[in-house]
């Protein structure tokens, strides 16, 4: 996994009306914290911080006032429910050769068996445990062929060396639902109807 740097100033504002200054220059608010440190209140560039969190559980590495290096993750992130744009991050202080617990997609690839069948994403991500700088941005898992009321369970999952599965191992992932064909109205339910409907 890749680390992407990122310049970060200490702030010492607080309060609605300094992070909407912050923001308004096209930064993002943040806090850091971790390993027993006091939390650090930060100041990111918004463009450089969102093109970074496009990838899940991203590796930061941090320039902090031109002064200090440090690793982090992000554990929080706050977005506009209609513009979208950050808000607010929240990282997390991680130092190389150290074990965390993330969440982490699950991708499903290939296609199910013939007959229209639908796979349901029982949950769309799964919580893991390693090395901070070692993070996978997702686990993929097959589907190919699967039939109807087949599903992959948690311990099914290929993960990578290193990973850790913290997700409970027979929580159901993904399941293979039956197509449905909409059936009509029973005749005897469409008779009472129209008896009620005349009376």
């Amino acid at each position: 996994m890749s680390e992407v740097k990122i310049t970060a100033e200490t702030r010492s504002e607080f309060g609605k009306g300094a992070a909407r200054r912050i923001r308004r220059d096209n930064k993002v608010p943040g806090v850091l914290y971790g390993h027993g440190t006091d939390p650090l209140h930060l100041t990111l560039p918004g463009h450089d911080l969102l093109l970074a969190l496009r990838t899940p559980n991203v590796l930061l590495s941090l320039d902090i006032d031109g002064k200090s290096n440090e690793l982090a993750i992000p554990k929080a992130v706050q977005r506009d429910p209609l513009k979208g744009f950050l808000e607010h991050v929240d990282l997390l202080l991680v130092k190389r050769g150290e074990k965390v617990t993330v969440e982490v997609p699950v991708q499903a690839e290939g296609e199910l068996a013939a007959g229209g069948n639908l796979l349901e994403h029982v949950l769309n991500t799964v919580s893991i445990e390693a090395e901070a700088t070692h993070l996978p941005e997702a686990v993929t898992v097959s589907v190919e062929g699967l039939e109807a009321g087949s599903s992959v369970l948690a311990k099914d999952l290929t993960l990578p060396n290193g990973v850790v599965l913290v997700t409970d191992a027979d929580a159901v992932v993904l399941q293979v639902l039956a197509a449905q064909a909409e059936e009509p109205a029973a005749e005897g339910e469409a008779a009472e109807a129209a008896e009620g409907a005349e009376a």
